[in-house]
Formats: C-alpha cells, sequence, structure tokens
C-alpha cells in the first residue's frame, strides 16, 4: 500500500494545471469584455472534437486497447490532437490505463476510485508515485515509430498543437488572444474535465452492469460529455472491443466515427465481443 511518504506533489503538473483554469477563466472574461468572435468559439469547438475524438478514438480505444487498427494519416491526426489535449504522450498514457485495468481498485491503481472522488478525478495527477512500478507493457506501443515519435517531442508538439497553432488561425480573423485563451485553454480545461470524470464519475454513478466486483459503472449521463466513454462497466468486462456502448441506441459518438471510417478503409479489424459472451457476463453479473 502507498503511504505519504511515497507520493509527492507533482509541482509541474500542479502549476500547469493552476495556470490552464486561469488562462480558461481569462478566456471567458476576454469574450465578455474584449472581443466576442463567432469565428473564435467555431474554432474552440473544432479543436475540442478533434482533441476529443484523439483521446477517446486514439489514446483510448486505438493505443491502449488495440481495439482496432487506422491508417497511419489517422494515427497521425490522433497523435497531434492528442498532444493538444495535454494528458501525455500516448505511451505515458496507455501505459497508466494498462495499469489501471490490470489493478482496478486496488493501490496500484493509477486513478484508484476507491480513494474518492478528488484522487480519482485529478488528485492523482497532481501527485507522483515515487515507489518503483510495475512493467507498463508497453513494448508494442514503444516499437511503433510514430507513437515513438510522439513520445519523443510530445512537449514541442503539445506546445504548437494546443496553443501557437490556435492562436495563429486566430489572427485570420483579429482575434489572436481569444484564439490563445478560448481555443487553446478554456477548450483544454473543458476537455480535462470532461476526461478526469470518466476516472471519477464513471466509478460512481450508473449500474455494474457487467461486474458488480469493481467500480466501474455504466452510466449514459457520462457517456453524454464523455464521447460515449460512460458505458465503464461495459468497457471494464470487455476492454478490447471498439465500443463503449454495444447497443445501437447506446449514446458513443467515438463507436460510429470508427466505425464510419471501417467503411471507407480508414479503420479496419474492429474488434467485437459476440453477443452471446456479453449476455452470459450480464446474467453472471446479476446472479
Amino acid at each position: 500500500m502507498a503511504t505519504s511518504a511515497d507520493l509527492r506533489l507533482n509541482w509541474t503538473n500542479t502549476l500547469f494545471l493552476a495556470f490552464a483554469h486561469l488562462a480558461a477563466a481569462g478566456g471567458v472574461v476576454w469574450m465578455i469584455l474584449a472581443q466576442f468572435s463567432w469565428w473564435t468559439v467555431g474554432l474552440a469547438v473544432l479543436w475540442m472534437a478533434l482533441c476529443s475524438i484523439s483521446i477517446t478514438g486514439g489514446y483510448h480505444r486505438l493505443f491502449a486497447h488495440r481495439a482496432y487498427k487506422a491508417s497511419p494519416w489517422l494515427r497521425g491526426l490522433y497523435l497531434l490532437f492528442g498532444a493538444a489535449s495535454v494528458q501525455n504522450s500516448a505511451i505515458m498514457w496507455s501505459a497508466d490505463h494498462r495499469r489501471h485495468h490490470s489493478f482496478t481498485d486496488t493501490d496500484r491503481d493509477p486513478y484508484n476510485a476507491k480513494k474518492g472522488f478528488w484522487w480519482s478525478h485529478v488528485g492523482w495527477v497532481l501527485h507522483e508515485d515515487t515507489r518503483a512500478q510495475e512493467d507498463p507493457r508497453v513494448k508494442d506501443l514503444q516499437g511503433d515509430s510514430l507513437v515513438a515519435l510522439q513520445h519523443r517531442y510530445y512537449i514541442p508538439l503539445a506546445l504548437v498543437m494546443g496553443a501557437l497553432l490556435p492562436m495563429a488561425i486566430g489572427f485570420a480573423w483579429g482575434d489572436a488572444i481569444g484564439a490563445l485563451l478560448v481555443a487553446g485553454f478554456l477548450r483544454l480545461v473543458v476537455q480535462w474535465h470532461s476526461t478526469f470524470c470518466i476516472n471519477s464519475i464513471a466509478h460512481m454513478i450508473g449500474k455494474p452492469t457487467y461486474n458488480p466486483e469493481n467500480t466501474a459503472r455504466d452510466s449514459w449521463l457520462v457517456a453524454l460529455f464523455t464521447w460515449g466513454e460512460g458505458y465503464h462497466s461495459f468497457h471494464h468486462k470487455f476492454q478490447a472491443d471498439y465500443r463503449n456502448g454495444h447497443r445501437w441506441f447506446h449514446f458513443d459518438p467515438t463507436k460510429w466515427i470508427v466505425w464510419l471510417l471501417s467503411k471507407v478503409g480508414v479503420t479496419s479489424d474492429l474488434r467485437r465481443t459476440s453477443d452471446a459472451a456479453i449476455a452470459r457476463a450480464r446474467s453472471a453479473a446479476s446472479t
């Protein structure tokens, strides 16, 4: 079990999260008091969409779980906008996430929900574990040239894609500062908390449909603002499935995008759990 001596405050993460939240608030003030531009709002929405799908469809379902295959240009897009999401490189993100699945609800789970909402939502980001960690089992990703390149240049990529490029685009309509604050930082903070909710709220609210022995829950409400990641009990039981919402009516935009791209050859080998296996797991969990 980790003790207070094993955990120390990560000052880099803490100071950057504080700065980003202040800059996000500055974006709201800028739009109210200085300059409001629908072009800037549109850029923020576009950046939010590209960054969100790069985390849910890219970092999560493609890189961490290998739930499908993707063409090089899509993988490159995921890696660029994944960097703009400022959630670490795909290698480091996947290492944490694979550890979460291997050790769910235990002391070795980086965002262990049993340590409370604050810890699983953001506390774990603000601290670092000084103990030697288990093999993160990301050798498959380390051997991927595109993923390894993103890992090597993650910080400059995050700076360019998350801040400098939106700012440069904003020059086109005379609102570079607004684009930086709104499409850069306000978008970033909203996206962060959307992702954090999967680690926290999706382990608190909803039904343990497929495995009542862990804290993962199926929540359509969480799915609404996490691009379909709210069907978390299903995901923990069938993590290799490219879907989180396996039923046709489940709100899972990530699933729909991956499926649509498969129809034009951009994605392939989409992994699906059989209906029989899903029914068996559901039945076993209810007894």
